[in-house]
């Protein structure tokens, strides 16, 4: 039997503001902060944030150097895509692509943080 070496990816975007990435992902998104890490208490920022929703963990950081603000680029798959547009719609969260049935045969939705990382909501259609 084969042993798995490679368990899960957690992306790590960059944030200019943590408490800014903290409202847009977990009231916006609906995620759950599970850590913050601020090596200076009285600053909010920089700080390196832990997000899970679901099955999908996320990690957020304002530190110098963990990657540059916008540039970030993250997949997450879902199993409704409808029903998670209609709940960000009405969480008014910004979309840049509705879902939509691509010519590659996926169905997608895009949207973008407050820094401008881009969030891609992809329809699982093996799951």
């Amino acid at each position: 039997m084969e042993s798995t070496l490679f368990k899960r990816a957690i992306p790590v975007l960059h944030v200019v503001s943590s408490m800014a990435a903290e409202q847009f992902y977990c009231v916006g998104l609906g995620f759950h902060r599970q850590f913050a890490y601020r090596p200076d208490n009285t600053s909010t920022d920089p700080c390196y944030l832990g997000l899970s929703r679901d099955d999908v963990a996320l990690h957020a950081s304002s530190f110098p150097g963990d990657g540059s603000p916008g540039m970030s680029v993250v997949n997450l798959l879902v199993d409704d895509i409808d029903a998670l547009h209609a709940d960000l719609v009405a969480r008014s969260i910004p979309i840049d692509l509705p879902p939509t049935d691509q010519t590659w045969g996926g169905r997608e939705m895009y949207l973008k943080d407050p820094d401008g990382n881009r969030i891609r909501f992809v329809l699982d259609r093996a799951g």
